[in-house]
């Protein structure tokens, strides 16, 4: 599971308690501090759980740091955090800093729930619908924007991709991960959700694996459809597959989530995610959620086919994302054939 559910002695009341770290990927210490926070967060969110009674961050400054980047960098890194968790419904009371060769960042969220206010993530069925709250491609992204500065990689991505269409990426990808997973966890009970996960550092097929093999019933996860920050998909091609993105394997950080739905839920789910919006850093056609394969009898496995649809995903505040965000379309329904 994604977050530990421990039952305490009173009440009937169990403690879902999550922790999670990791090294920066982005320039703006304010938005890494963001999107640390929400990737904690996320692991409740897997489970449907909106609210978060108390969170502690943990910081590594590294030694490398001279005293004037300390004293410009931590402060935002650490405001970052804060604020998100602020969004959340929740806040910081405490945490642990060290000193460390590297600069690490992350954090433990806690609450206490009844049994009502989880979704354990074992329940789906055949005939289900797998939906997907976030695109994928966030460490194409991450990288191809390093690359602007480095001519040897950049020439190997250039005749698929310009510079501002990669630096419009960045900004997408650093947005997306900053936005925190809650209003699709609220959504999960709305719509009847059998199981979750939340799609970080194993990729997409590495976490519908993990959740398939945890169902009860014998099913199998059918992924068709891949929605993908614009142009990642022609990056990952053009460096040999080496992020694996099309795959599946390719780490997110803060990624959405994957939700099982009942076939006649789902597309309510997918326009109800676009209706509330795009989620932080503003409006535009990356908010909402995908339909991207369906749940069959099997063994606990699950797979992308062959040649999947790829669902290009444009930056918000892109020319092409702010077209998509005046016209409304319903979600996108698997390839069943």
């Amino acid at each position: 599971m994604d977050s530990c559910v421990i039952p305490l002695r009173h009440g009937g009341l169990s403690l879902v308690q999550t922790t999670d770290f990791f090294y920066p990927l982005v320039e703006d210490p304010y938005m890494m501090g963001r999107i640390a926070c929400a990737n904690v967060l996320s692991d409740l969110y897997a489970m449907g759980i909106t609210e978060c009674d108390n969170m502690l961050m943990l910081l590594s400054v590294s030694q490398k740091m001279n005293e004037k980047e300390r004293e410009r960098a931590m402060p935002l890194l650490m405001r970052g955090f804060r604020d998100a968790a602020e969004e959340g419904g929740t806040s910081v009371t405490g945490g642990q800093t060290v000193v460390n060769p590297w600069i690490i960042v992350g954090g433990v969220a806690s609450v206490v729930c009844q049994p009502n206010e989880f979704i354990m993530p074992d329940g789906a069925v055949p005939g289900d619908v797998l939906v997907l709250t976030k695109p994928l491609g966030t460490q194409v992204a991450v990288n191809a924007h390093q690359w602007l500065d480095q001519p040897e990689r950049w020439n190997k991505i250039k005749l698929v991709v310009s510079k501002e269409e990669v630096k419009e990426a960045y900004q997408e990808a650093m947005f997306s991960m900053a936005t925190l997973n809650r209003t699709a966890a609220g959504l999960m009970h709305k719509f009847q959700a059998h199981a979750g996960t939340d799609v970080t550092g194993f990729g997409l097929l590495g976490h519908a694996n993990n959740l398939a093999a945890q169902q009860r019933n014998e099913v199998s996860f059918v992924i068709h459809n891949l929605p993908i920050i614009a142009k990642m998909a022609a990056i990952s091609k053009a460096c040999g597959n080496v992020f694996n993105l099309v795959q599946g394997t390719s780490p997110e950080t803060s990624g959405g989530l994957l939700v099982c739905l009942p076939r006649e839920q789902a597309a309510k789910f997918c326009s109800e995610m676009k209706s509330q919006g795009s989620g932080f850093g503003g409006q535009g056609a990356a908010g909402g959620a995908w339909i991207i394969g369906i749940v069959e009898k099997g063994d606990r496995r699950a797979r992308i086919i062959d040649k999947p649809r790829i669902i290009e995903v444009p930056p918000r505040g892109s020319q092409a994302a702010n077209q998509d965000s005046s016209t409304t379309s319903p979600a996108p329904s698997p390839n069943l054939s």
